[in-house]
């Protein structure tokens, strides 16, 4: 596990976004798996930037999404395809017909997962794997639980989980409580896994899934068996890691 510290969001940005440039350099063909929220926003941003520049080309890659809202249709303002849509892929050069969501409308949810990891598998895996993390250690939706899941799944939100995404809603009970979440197995057999975070909310969880014991009450802490795990912090966020 490789930990880089950055002065600030900017620059963790701005680190990130060279990770996965770098990936998609060496094989342009590449599969990108890929997060929403609040913390990978700057990191679209600067991946907008060097497309325009021309230092970068999505033309031939394909990406897939971590999870997706249940209940709600890709033209909801608050639904992941709307935000992957509205924060990278209306604004570069991708092919949106390999730009992969869980469908949150599917009628049969069971046979969206099944077909989901599928989906994954012909593509041949996932050569780069960006997360964000939750305050209470999920990864994806993969929330803590006395069991994790390795497969795609419907996964009840934590709580907490629902209170932090209440603020992108008009009210907390508008805030869908399912969703649909790429397992562990699916994250974990990622060739590469990118990990980010920002501000003092989350230095304790990254210090925990930085050096503390590996547990399905903080599902992120398996990333420390994974061969390639590369986590990027600003200054804030890595306050707690022992130097």
């Amino acid at each position: 596990m490789k930990i880089i510290v950055e002065k600030n969001y900017e620059e963790m940005s701005k680190r990130a976004a060279l990770e996965m440039v770098n990936i998609i350099n060496e094989k342009p063909n590449c599969v990108l798996g890929l997060a929403t929220g609040s913390t990978p926003e700057g990191l679209y941003k600067e991946l907008i930037k060097l497309n325009k520049e021309g230092k970068v080309d999505f033309s031939k890659a394909t990406t897939i999404n971590l999870d997706e809202y249940v209940g709600l249709s890709g033209e909801h303002s608050q639904s992941y395809r709307y935000f992957m849509n509205d924060r990278l892929f209306n604004h570069i050069n991708v092919d949106k017909s390999r730009t992969f969501v869980p469908n949150g409308l599917a009628e049969n949810i069971e046979l969206e997962c099944k077909n989901y990891d599928e989906r994954i598998a012909k593509l041949g895996g996932i050569d780069i794997q960006l997360l964000g993390i939750g305050n209470n250690g999920h990864i994806g939706f993969n929330e803590p639980a006395d069991y994790l899941s390795m497969d795609t799944h419907l996964t009840d939100l934590a709580k907490s989980t629902i209170e932090a995404n209440s603020r992108f809603f008009d009210n907390i009970d508008e805030v869908p409580k399912k969703a649909i979440t790429m397992g562990l197995g699916g994250i974990m057999r990622a060739r590469k896994i990118l990990l980010i975070a920002s501000g003092a909310s989350k230095a304790e969880i990254i210090a925990k899934i930085a050096e503390g014991k590996i547990t399905t009450q903080v599902p992120a802490s398996i990333l420390q068996v994974h061969h390639d795990v590369t986590i990027i912090v600003d200054e804030e966020a890595g306050a707690l890691i022992r130097k």
